[in-house]
């Protein structure tokens, strides 16, 4: 490696660029972290338009355990500063996007990140499919790295193919101000928390306003996404139901035609109403419709192959791209490892990713191991560590069904228990012999069952022997051999997120582990 070469470039200094800088940093690692604007945090100086974050921030929780307290603050980075958390920047449960801005510059200074700012990168290359990464920033400097992190987030709209549709506001430009639209017709594309945001602050000026999409409304408190609608978003939702003039349709937008006095008819082809197509006029027109990832920087020799409607960077369990060796991401983009159901679209989600990504950085180009600790190869052993990290663990508790401790054994009366790693990680540390993986997760039809129905949604919290039927969030112990499950275990859920009962808990996962031919301790 030449004296110029980083070990790491990483695209962007939003949260996860920052988050995996501090990492990078720790470790001693040669790095730098390239951003476009002049700070930190640049996408949430613009977004969301009206400037309400929707993730938590529970400031007081009742507990003392910084570890159980990141279960509920959705906004920290992971430090080794007990003091450089999000809940001593705002009071708010929806604390405001430029508070969020304001912690990010004193999170990236505290740290003392290694950060160029006004390097916009416009072309990512690597001549030689073996050599290291060229990357060029607006300034025209060139800058080279053996291993590239793109931590850009979703930086471009997501733009629908319908005819017409550039006449419309995007979301990202449209006025903010409700007063702009006194006495309106509104029609927002989009049923996502955009869309909605956008039109509740609407309601008290609009005349009339309609939220069009192909999909159903899907709520976040029953699919259990924090994507989805989120109650915070849903007012807009009583004006439609209580018959206030509003509605949402579903169907498909099919034309967006701008007429001469600068109103608009639009065409839509409903889903559930009796018409087949009708034309609708409005006054404006505003699209919602989400962001994707920009591929336009990669030449072509390292282009990204992409994914889920060409929106994500297509990744292997590593955050790597499928089809370009040492090109690694970081971030909201990462979210098509699991896109719509889980949190590597959010900070709360992709802190603990980007944790992982680095963990596997280190023991694939610097032989470092894997955090972790031994254990004695018997049931209690191993059931009690199992508990006690599903008992006080923010990574597993966020990044629910997507990271797993594993507990390896190593066939000579020990195991090496391993803390967050991906789901479907393979190789070393893991290793081939036979593994337990430890998740926590919410039963497979928990979207399809209303949690407030209480006909339906029992919380089965002191019936071991029907664990497998819950919906509600617990531990799950799968044991693999030769990368096929062969036996699972589930813990029962709780309502309180407390997994400490000897014979509800302990005693059947003890079990567990005994059949699956550990040694019984004397």
């Amino acid at each position: 490696m030449s004296d110029n070469t980083l070990d790491y470039l990483v695209i962007g200094a939003g949260p996860a660029g920052l988050q995996l800088g501090h990492f990078l940093h720790r470790a001693g690692r040669r790095y730098r972290i390239l951003e476009a604007g002049p700070e930190p945090g640049q996408f949430f100086r613009t977004f969301p338009r009206h400037r309400m974050l929707i993730s938590i921030n529970k400031k007081h929780t009742g507990h003392h355990d910084p570890e159980l307290n990141f279960r509920v603050d959705w906004n920290s980075l992971l430090s080794d500063d007990p003091d450089l958390v999000f809940t001593r920047y705002s009071d708010r449960f929806f604390p405001g996007a430029d508070d969020l801005v304001r912690y990010l510059g004193d999170f990236a200074a505290a740290l003392d990140l290694r950060i160029t700012y006004g390097a916009r990168v416009v072309d990512v290359s690597r001549p030689d499919a073996k050599g290291p990464f060229r990357v060029i920033d607006g300034q025209g400097r060139t800058h080279q790295a053996e291993h590239v992190v793109v931590a850009t987030g979703v930086s471009r709209t997501n733009v629908p193919e319908i005819p017409g549709i550039e006449t419309a506001e995007g979301y990202d430009t449209a006025s903010v101000d409700p007063a702009d639209y006194t006495a309106k017709r509104v029609l927002v594309i989009g049923k996502g928390n955009s869309a909605f945001e956008t039109a509740d602050n609407l309601i008290e000026t609009a005349a009339v306003i309609h939220v069009a999409g192909p999909h159903s409304v899907r709520l976040a408190w029953r699919t259990h996404f924090v994507g989805h609608l989120r109650a915070v978003n849903s007012n807009f939702l009583d004006t439609y139901q209580l018959k206030l003039g509003n509605a949402v349709l579903d169907g498909d937008v099919r034309r967006i035609e701008r007429r001469a006095d600068g109103t608009y008819l639009v065409t839509v082809s409903f889903a559930r109403a009796d018409e087949v197509t009708k034309d609708i006029p409005y006054d404006r027109v505003i699209v919602s419709t989400g962001f994707r990832f920009d591929a336009s920087i990669f030449s072509p020799e390292c282009r990204p192959e992409l994914t889920i409607r060409n929106r994500f960077p297509a990744l292997t369990p590593a955050y790597e791209s499928v089809n370009v060796p040492g090109l690694y991401f970081a971030g909201t983009i990462t979210q098509s490892r699991d896109f719509k159901r889980g949190t590597n679209a959010f900070i709360h989600g992709f802190r603990y990713g980007a944790r992982a990504l680095h963990r596997i950085l280190e023991t694939r180009h610097h032989d470092a191991p894997w955090p972790g600790r031994d254990l004695p190869a018997d049931p209690g052993a191993f059931a009690d560590a199992v508990l006690e990290r599903v008992n006080r663990s923010s990574g597993l508790f966020q990044q629910f069904g997507v990271l797993a401790d594993v507990i390896v054994p190593d066939g000579d009366g020990g195991a090496r228990y391993l803390e967050e790693l991906p789901v479907d990680f393979q190789g070393p540390p893991i290793g081939d012999g036979g593994h337990f993986a430890i998740t926590l997760e919410y039963g497979p039809d928990h979207d399809k069952v209303d949690p407030f129905d209480i006909s339906v949604s029992r919380i089965r919290q002191g019936d071991a022997s029907r664990a497998h039927e819950g919906h509600y969030l617990h531990p799950v112990v799968r044991h693999y051999r030769g990368g096929v499950v062969v036996a699972v275990h589930h813990v029962t859920e709780n309502l309180e997120n407390d997994w400490t009962s000897e014979e509800v808990h302990l005693r059947p996962l003890r079990e567990f582990f005994q059949r699956q031919s550990l040694p019984v301790p004397a």
